[in-house]
């Protein structure tokens, strides 16, 4: 193997070559001449020959330029000319005096195995390149992702808390607030798998196997509406994969394109002589206000409490003058007539929205509701009670959404409550991989917190 070196020797510089150590600055102040050649002659096992050429630079300094073509220990002997040779590998003793390190090894190391070297050599590149065999599918991963991964990065990859968002984002890049995912900002897919290969899960890196990998990498694909729920990723079919930004991302060329245009010398003279602080950031408070959403917000909750007004006034009418009665029947008038006043109040019981505003805890994260309320990984959920089934404009849905759209579905509270108990089991393919409530009194509590938007 050849290998090229070049150094800069000050004092007693040591250079080590695939196995032979010495003094670098020792070669140049032993010949005494600006100008000489060193050969190295190593042993016949394997026959080797290491050429030195140095040339001093100063007292102190020197270059030494290392062209080695194998790597072996080698004793200094007289050469022709002057010049120095190293030959074979005798005792140390016969030449520790002249500079040289002892021949042999030193027991520093040792040449690394092929499955050590392996074991280190786990980084993917655009595309497949270094991939290792294997496949894994959206069920799978899935499953996988909801153990070792959900805790931190949400059930859909939405983020929980202050961990990063996997999924969504698409069309938010140019946005105040731009959304970076795997689906939205990553130019390639070979740096999800390379990633989630060497450092995840957080705190256990390097568990998952490579068709683990695959497959939570097969569902990432998934919630970011990049592939079927049918999926199988593999090492073949892994380059066919194109993430949306792949062509946002180019080489930097800054220092061609916009440096000679913006370069300008530095002006040196007529310097301002003071220069004082007349104000702080956090005493001005710089941070700009998002006087657009917070107008719009402000007019959304305007419309809802109007709406919600006009709807008590429809609710309760004005009663007719009844004639008079006998007494018998006019005290039981009154009772008659609050009835449906008391079965308005229990639909919307405050205890009970109280609680729904609980149970959506486990909603929030991927829906949104009220005023302002967007789609996030899932869709916004206003009005959702009577709305027909995937029906939010801009938002991907499934198949499985699409197919009950194309039927004519609606969202009334029945078919609400069959899926929120067991989504997966209520719309096949959907992209929702929440398990479901358990119990009934958090399915009507949720409903009847909703219907409040």
């Amino acid at each position: 193997m050849s290998k090229s070196l070049s150094v800069f020797a000050a004092g007693a510089t040591v250079l080590v070559l695939g196995g032979a150590y010495y003094l670098a600055d020792s070669l140049v102040e032993k010949g005494g001449t600006a100008d000489q050649t060193v050969t190295f002659v190593a042993g016949t096992e394997p026959a080797a020959e290491e050429k030195v050429e140095t040339a001093a630079a100063g007292p102190e300094t020197a270059v030494a330029a290392v062209q080695t073509v194998a790597a072996g220990m080698a004793k200094p002997v007289a050469a022709e000319g002057g010049a120095a040779s190293l030959e074979g590998a005798g005792g140390d003793a016969d030449y520790a005096d002249e500079g040289f390190m002892p021949s042999g090894k030193l027991g520093l190391g040792r040449e690394a195995l092929p499955e050590e070297i392996a074991a280190w050599n786990i980084d993917v590149a655009p595309y497949d390149k270094g991939l290792p065999p294997g496949q894994g599918s959206v069920a799978d991963g899935e499953e996988i992702f909801a153990e070792k991964c959900a805790m931190c990065h949400g059930d859909f990859g939405e983020g929980v808390d202050r961990w990063p968002v996997l999924a969504g984002g698409q069309g938010t890049l140019t946005a105040d607030r731009p959304v970076k995912t795997i689906g939205s900002y990553w130019p390639y897919f070979s740096t999800v798998w390379d990633y989630v290969h060497r450092a995840m899960p957080f705190g256990n890196a390097r568990s998952l196997t490579n068709d683990e990998v695959y497959a939570i990498a097969a569902y990432l694909l998934y919630v970011n509406d990049l592939v079927d729920e049918d999926f199988v990723l593999n090492q073949d079919n892994f380059a066919s994969i194109h993430l949306p930004n792949e062509n946002g991302f180019y080489m930097d060329d800054r220092d061609k394109v916009e440096y000679p245009v913006f370069r300008r010398e530095p002006c040196m003279t007529n310097c301002k002589g003071e220069v004082k602080i007349v104000m702080r950031a956090r005493v001005v408070d710089v941070t700009p206000e998002d006087a657009v959403a917070r107008k719009r917000a402000e007019e959304a909750a305007k419309k809802a409490a109007m709406k919600a007004r006009e709807g008590a006034g429809a609710a309760t009418p004005a009663a007719a003058p009844a004639p008079a009665a006998p007494a018998e029947e006019s005290k039981a008038a009154p009772a008659a007539e609050t009835k449906p006043m008391e079965t308005a109040s229990a639909a919307a019981d405050p205890a009970l929205v109280k609680k729904g505003e609980k149970v959506f805890k486990k909603c929030k994260s991927c829906h949104a509701v009220g005023p302002g309320a967007k789609n996030k990984v899932g869709p916004e959920l206003n009005g959702l009670i009577g709305r027909p089934v995937g029906s939010i404009e801009g938002f991907r849905y499934s198949k499985g959404m699409k197919a009950l759209h194309d039927a004519g579905k609606v969202w009334d509270e029945a078919f609400f409550a069959e899926f929120i108990k067991n989504p997966k089991g209520t719309v096949k393919g959907t992209k929702m991989s929440f398990r479901g409530l358990k119990k009934d009194s958090d399915v009507e509590a949720l409903i009847a917190y909703l219907k409040q938007f």
